[in-house]
């Protein structure tokens, strides 16, 4: 059990497909003045894709990790510190009590609906009334993932589901420059809930279920339950060094 399981996905995009999804961002006319310019950029990010450059900028991880000399993405690093930091303004008695206020629903009048959600004003009454209770809301806007340029919330890989140890805290899937995943909200949205004494999710229901923004949110905070904080243990995602953490611990 140890080996890894593999053959379900289908190998890399050929080169044409790889071209075609990437004009699709510059159909516009607009850009038609700076064609040749785009397909060198076109021609850049197929060269990433390729070799899979997931974070083009490392450094040695360092003593505080079990391995410190293996390459480790700084941006990882620079989330890895700003969630330790936050955990200690958390911890002090001196900081003022946050209350972390999630307005989950889609929906806002800066895009299609044209309308502010009853969720976001029902958000804004739980924020004023913590305001009463002399406590600090931090209003966090989920609809701005329909609304906002460059706002993603990238899906939870189940990294987990092969072995616990291959899911890393903070999340360690994203960003992947290689797969043009560089826009991932997680990493502040994971030290705005390290921060928060308290959480209220006010979210309308969509189809009997949670909206998808929420969804996305709470599936990626998995790694903050148990995740793996040393990366180097696993060198990335080696799926069968988790294995093997996960088989000696049953094993002890």
């Amino acid at each position: 059990m140890i080996e890894a399981r593999t053959g379900q996905t289908q190998g890399r995009l050929s080169r044409e497909v790889f071209r075609e999804r990437f004009l699709l961002r510059y159909v516009d006319p607009a850009y038609d003045s700076e064609r040749a310019a785009i397909l060198r950029l076109e021609a850049i990010a197929w060269d990433a894709y390729q070799q899979g450059r997931k974070a083009p900028h490392t450094v040695a991880a360092g003593a505080a990790f079990a391995d410190p000399t293996y390459q480790i993405s700084t941006q990882w690093l620079d989330t890895h510190r700003r969630l330790k930091a936050a955990q200690s303004r958390w911890a002090d008695p001196s900081t003022p009590p946050q209350v972390l206020v999630i307005a989950g629903g889609a929906r806002n009048d800066g895009t299609c609906p044209g309308e502010m959600s009853k969720t976001w004003r029902l958000a804004g009454i739980v924020c004023q009334e913590v305001k009463v209770q002399g406590l600090h809301p931090d209003l966090l806007d989920l609809s701005l993932l329909t609304s906002e340029y460059g706002r993603t919330i990238h899906p939870c890989k189940g990294c987990l589901s092969t072995a616990m140890p291959l899911c890393h805290w903070p999340c360690s899937c994203y960003p992947n420059h290689a797969l043009d995943q560089a826009d991932d909200w997680m990493a502040e949205i994971y030290e705005r809930w390290v921060a928060a004494h308290g959480v209220i999710i006010v979210t309308p229901t969509y189809w009997y279920q949670a909206p998808s923004p929420l969804k996305l949110m709470i599936d990626r905070l998995v790694c903050a339950d148990g995740g793996n904080p040393d990366p180097t243990r696993t060198h990335g995602k080696r799926a069968s060094e988790a294995k093997q953490i996960e088989a000696d611990k049953h094993a002890a």
